[in-house]
């Protein structure tokens, strides 16, 4: 299936462009799947969870993987727009900082096979946050070169076919390692680790070779500080789509929680339980990572509304039942986190096309890294609902998320269908 998708993608973009574009078409497709496999191998909530676990390190340093990485890899963004938007080509911020992943990814296998306890755990958080920065750097150009560089039409088809390929590589790892072929050992999971950096490594030698045209007009670029925020004061669409994206991260937020109602006991149980989970969430990105991006090729606005909708009913459901019987078996958080992970790659599409297919006036960068710093300081204050699930109970918090989703469909019917207007001049 997954093959018959990829041939009919490639024969769309074959038929409906020349040469050159399906050449950078291509390139964008390799390096981004390349990346998605990596990504899925070092997931900090699960795999560097469990090897600085395994590795005897504090639990304030695991603690800290998520947030590390999420924020280094949000924040950053506005200092970096304005050097990317000043630079003819900007291929060489996401070659430089997929490679730098890469390396950071590196560094962590190292210091698993040569250290143990705190010193472990200091050495890989530091790398994390490398690799966050280095990563930010990446988010910050990739949406601008994209706009550059493949037409509007096939830009939501190779994200989602990008994501496929990465799922399907988790799939078969969660498989792996749920069913004991790869044995959940330190010496095996960090050869893991070392193959995600490999593949950064590999991702940013191949975006070197995009064919980018030079902007020209961004050789007199003079963007000031007040200039970061002018698009938050004049563009209206803009703040339509700051306030969808920022309820949105409701469903970004919700599966540590579905897993928290899902009331494990032993630790045995817990080990067992990562495979279900695992699966979970990796067959709802293969299933509908693809098709969530080619209706965001169509109207971006819709996916938002629909993926909106989906993870309310999903949340509320799973916040009702949690009510209701007071916890839910891993099987049934197993589910719930499927529907709720498609729901999740809905709105990441829709959001991601969205700003891409936006017309910004020659700021995507800038656009891109306002969007992502405000969301990043959102993510940060969003850890605050861990002290609501203490009080009140997870059930409570996947209830809010709810209605966040649903408030962030509301919202998005204010956007535009950017896809039915002129191509940017970005």
């Amino acid at each position: 299936m997954i093959a018959e998708r990829l041939h009919a993608m490639v024969a769309d973009v074959s038929d409906e462009t020349d040469a050159g574009e399906a050449q950078r078409f291509s390139t964008h497709f390799v390096a981004l799947a390349l990346t998605k496999i990596a990504d899925g191998l070092i997931d900090p909530k699960i795999v560097l969870s469990w090897l600085l676990t395994a590795l005897g390190a504090p639990g304030y340093i695991i603690g800290a993987l998520v947030p590390v990485r999420e924020s280094g890899a949000l924040l950053p963004q506005l200092a970096l727009a304005r050097q990317i938007q000043r630079q003819p080509r900007r291929k060489g911020f996401w070659a430089i900082g997929s490679m730098v992943q890469g390396a950071a990814a590196l560094g962590m296998a190292a210091a698993a096979l040569l250290t143990s306890g705190a010193t472990a755990g200091w050495l890989i958080l530091g790398c994390l946050a490398v690799l966050a920065v280095a990563r930010s750097s990446c988010s910050a150009s990739h949406k601008d070169v994209l706009a550059r560089t493949v037409e509007k039409g096939t830009r939501g088809a190779l994200s989602g076919a990008a994501g496929t390929i990465g799922a399907v590589a988790v799939f078969a790892f969660a498989a792996a390692i749920g069913t004991g072929i790869i044995p959940r050992e330190t010496t095996t999971i960090t050869l893991v680790i070392g193959v995600a950096g490999v593949l950064w490594l590999v991702a940013g030698s191949v975006f070197f070779t995009l064919n980018e045209p030079a902007d020209e007009a961004a050789k007199d670029a003079r963007i000031g500080l007040t200039d970061l925020m002018t698009p938050l004061r004049e563009d209206h669409e803009f703040r339509t789509y700051i306030a969808t994206r920022g309820l949105m991260i409701a469903t970004a937020l919700a599966p540590p929680f579905l897993v928290m109602l899902s009331g494990k006991g032993s630790e045995g149980a817990d080990a067992v339980a990562l495979g279900p989970l695992m699966v979970a969430s990796a067959s709802a990105t293969i299933l509908s990572s693809y098709v969530w991006g080619r209706l965001s090729d169509r109207s971006s606005r819709k996916t938002l509304q629909f993926s909106g909708i989906l993870a309310a009913l999903t949340l509320s459901g799973a916040a009702a039942t949690g009510w209701a019987t007071g916890g839910i078996g891993i099987w049934t958080a197993a589910a719930f986190l499927f529907v709720a992970q498609i729901a999740y790659e809905g709105t990441r599409s829709g959001r991601k096309i969205h700003l891409t297919d936006m017309k910004t006036g020659g700021r995507k960068a800038i656009y891109t890294a306002l969007s992502n710093t405000l969301i990043g300081v959102l993510l940060i204050l969003g850890s605050g609902f861990g002290l609501i699930a203490d009080s009140f109970g997870p059930a409570t918090v996947l209830a809010v998320f709810a209605a966040m989703a649903a408030l962030g469909a509301l919202v998005a019917t204010g956007l535009s269908e950017v896809q039915a207007q002129d191509s940017d001049a970005d």
